[in-house]
């Protein structure tokens, strides 16, 4: 019972470790520098509409002191203003 308990614990740790590699790796690759979805840059907001089938999207913009908007995004990045005026945006679940 000892030795069980003993081989699942090296086991659990290992895989712990494996794992930690993983999420370093993964997070190196060049996918990572552009997220999907509404990211920023030290100056600037974009939005990256990940999609392997060419459909353009329909984003919601919210916009600091100003009324938010809409806006028809192609697949990739987009960018949409300086980081200071853009608070966020979101997909609001129609193409255009």
């Amino acid at each position: 019972m000892r030795v069980r308990r003993m081989v699942t614990g090296v086991l659990g740790s290992a895989a712990l470790v494996l794992t930690s590699l993983g999420t370093l790796t993964a997070q190196a690759t060049p996918a990572a520098a552009d997220p999907c979805g509404f990211y920023e840059t030290g100056s600037d907001a974009y939005y990256n509409h990940c999609t392997s089938d060419g459909s353009r999207v329909v984003i919601k913009v919210e916009v600091a002191l100003a009324p938010d908007y809409e806006r028809c995004v192609p697949p990739g990045k987009t960018w949409l203003g300086s980081a200071d005026k853009i608070q966020g945006a979101y997909y609001v679940g129609r193409t255009c």
